[in-house]
């Protein structure tokens, strides 16, 4: 683990990357006309993704680009999962990339509205891939008790964990 000295004297870790959950309730099968353009669009928005700064690795089925036929906890309930180098690489990506905001501002078209989270993000350590257990843990996690280290969201993001310094990296830190 790499830890890096801040200038409030507290070393935080450098080596993790932030892992994300989206889930959604289809609206209609994938193959209806509701939803063509946002199956037309997953090639495409996946390849940008694929090659955004900070990506590291997107969830996908056996066979095919996507995740779509993969349906862990319902047949109308997609799933897409990620990790990235950082929070803001992530941002970048879901809020500033053009045909991907295009689909998100579009989502009420193709998925219904949910009561509770349908978005996790949570800090993993670099080089992990979570498997689905692990994200919908998280996403049970911040549905139970709201944002905290452990699970949390764009609105209320938390930094990496931090480990406080030992007394030896305190002594070649002064």
């Amino acid at each position: 683990m790499t830890l890096e000295a801040s200038t409030d004297g507290i070393f935080r870790v450098t080596s993790c990357h932030i892992a994300q959950l989206n889930v959604g309730v289809l609206q209609a099968p994938l193959d209806s006309p509701q939803l063509k353009d946002f199956v037309t669009n997953l090639d495409h928005v996946n390849a940008i993704a694929d090659s955004a700064p900070g990506f590291v690795w997107r969830l996908r089925d056996a066979d095919s680009n996507d995740a779509t036929s993969l349906r862990p906890r319902g047949p109308d309930l997609l799933v897409n999962m990620s990790v990235w180098q950082s929070l803001e690489s992530l941002r970048e990506f879901v809020y500033r990339n053009g045909p991907h905001l295009e689909m998100l501002r579009r989502r009420r078209e193709f998925f219904r509205s949910l009561d509770e989270a349908h978005q996790v993000l949570w800090w993993i350590p670099r080089g992990h891939i979570p498997d689905l257990d692990e994200a919908f843990s998280r996403l049970e996690l911040l549905r139970r008790d709201g944002s905290g280290p452990g699970a949390f969201t764009f609105r209320e993001p938390y930094s990496p964990p931090v480990a406080l310094p030992t007394a030896t990296s305190t002594a070649r830190a002064l």
